[in-house]
């Protein structure tokens, strides 16, 4: 069994500009796109406990922002368990993240993102 623990360099600039870019939308109050920000920086760090402990701490707060029950409650069991699963490596590969997708489907993911990933 293969444990993760750090993030390549290469994917942590990627996942951090995907967090700016977050934090830039969400202070213009560009909710969809803040949204779709966090998603890819989910895609970006699901491999890496840390990180992506840390996504859905954001998916959290930012569910909590908009007080959308539904991402709160969602949220809660992904932090308690996605950062273990990274650990292990047994992640949904291309899961967005949010409460809107089941928490263990796979899905497709973004060509650029894809490529990204392949290079580490």
């Amino acid at each position: 069994m293969k444990f993760y623990w750090i993030m390549p360099q290469g994917i942590k600039e990627h996942y951090r500009r995907e967090l700016d870019l977050y934090q830039t939308e969400f202070a213009q109050r560009n909710m969809p796109l803040a949204w779709r920000h966090l998603e890819r920086a989910h895609i970006l760090a699901q491999a890496w406990p840390r990180e992506h402990s840390y996504v859905h701490w954001r998916m959290l707060l930012f569910g909590i922002h908009i007080k959308s029950g539904r991402e709160i409650l969602g949220q809660i069991p992904r932090l308690l368990v996605g950062g273990v699963k990274s650990f292990v490596g047994k992640i949904p590969v291309g899961n967005t993240g949010g409460a809107n997708v089941p928490p263990l489907q796979p899905m497709e993911i973004p060509k650029d993102l894809e490529a990204i990933l392949a290079e580490y």
